[in-house]
């Protein structure tokens, strides 16, 4: 069998694209993969570490604020057409799956045309462009929050829930570990409203009694590690561009700062961890706090939105870490919106229709 897998522009489309590769893999030793994905974007270097052959598109997204420079972006779509329609005719995939992306919307759409049955998959609580144009085109959709039949054919939706990291529920606690601890994540990148609060706020943290794990993302973490540094580098608050150890991480946290892109929900619940979202205000149609509002209506997280986070991010953590009856609720609300194995259901689903 031989699948095309296309996604990509952030982490939150990669990660589920490669989850999904491994666990057909998994089912199928003998699957043939190709990924498609959009020149100099994330993908074209995070697949080929997976171990995984990738093209390249030069596919690019619409210019919303000037319109009349789009001109350029549609003759490049155009060509992505072209030649994923020649990839096409030379992969002779089985089955195409679109996790979202400029380049899933290219390839999707020239493998429909082409007769290739397509799965898509969508991450956030609100739909994503690509994969609502596409919704027609689909075999099936897999989805990761209920209520989705506002967007999607419902006959053709299977909640499935997102792929989450390998070894994430792997993790280890410390031994003896008598402080609380507060773990601050904003996704690789980083996440600028979240760092300037924590930045405002670390005399108050040093003084809390708390453990602080603060992931500051790399293109802040000088500015970040100069004021942890200005404000007497504190021995309880650890400030790191990077976390390598997801998992132990995760397993040592008490409560949880994040961002609410789909992947950090997805683990946020695998995991069971009470967590503050602050939903980034920069993403398309505002999908991050629809992915917020799917927890906090279950009384499952505690909503900051980005603008109040300067004023009531630090002082909301404070209150709540030190309030167990409130985190075991969390705790237990969140857990029971866990989507297990998601990436092998879904790799499931993908090989029934390739083997239709």
């Amino acid at each position: 069998m031989r699948y095309l897998i296309s996604g990509g522009g952030t982490g939150g489309h990669i990660f589920p694209a490669i989850s999904i590769a491994n666990a057909l893999k998994e089912l199928d030793s003998e699957a043939e993969i190709l990924f498609v994905g959009a020149l100099g974007r994330m993908e074209m270097e995070r697949v080929p570490q997976a171990g995984y052959k990738i093209v390249g598109l030069p596919v690019r997204g619409f210019n919303r604020a000037q319109p009349w420079k789009n001109v350029s972006v549609l003759i490049d779509l155009a060509k992505s057409i072209r030649q994923v329609k020649k990839i096409i005719r030379e992969f002779k995939p089985n089955v195409g799956v679109g996790v979202g992306g400029y380049a899933s919307g290219a390839a999707m759409w020239a493998a429909a045309k082409m007769g290739i049955p397509i799965l898509l998959q969508e991450q956030n609580g609100f739909a994503g462009v690509t994969n609502k144009i596409l919704k027609d085109k689909a075999t099936k959709i897999c989805v990761a929050y209920e209520g989705m039949e506002r967007f999607f054919p419902a006959e053709k939706i299977i909640l499935t829930g997102n792929p989450v990291r390998q070894n994430l529920t792997e993790g280890k606690k410390n031994k003896g570990q008598a402080t609380k601890t507060l773990l601050i994540i904003g996704g690789s990148l980083g996440a600028r409203t979240i760092n300037e609060a924590i930045k405002a706020a670390l005399p108050a943290l040093a003084q809390s009694g708390i453990h602080v794990v603060w992931q500051t993302g790399k293109g802040y973490y000088e500015k970040c590690k100069a004021a942890w540094e200005a404000a007497g580098s504190p021995a309880n608050i650890e400030c790191l561009d990077f976390l390598s150890d997801m998992p132990d991480r995760y397993a040592q946290a008490d409560l949880v700062i994040s961002r609410a892109g789909a992947s950090s929900i997805s683990e946020l619940c695998l995991l069971g961890k009470p967590a503050i979202l602050v939903p980034s205000p920069n993403v398309a149609e505002d999908h991050q706090t629809h992915n917020a509002m799917a927890l906090v209506n279950k009384d499952a997280a505690v909503l900051v939105k980005d603008a109040e986070a300067a004023e009531k991010l630090i002082p909301t953590a404070l209150t709540l870490i030190q309030d167990d009856q409130h985190l075991k609720k969390l705790h237990s609300n969140v857990l029971q919106l866990a989507q297990k194995d998601s990436a092998k259901r879904i790799a499931e689903e993908v090989i029934k229709i390739a083997k239709v």
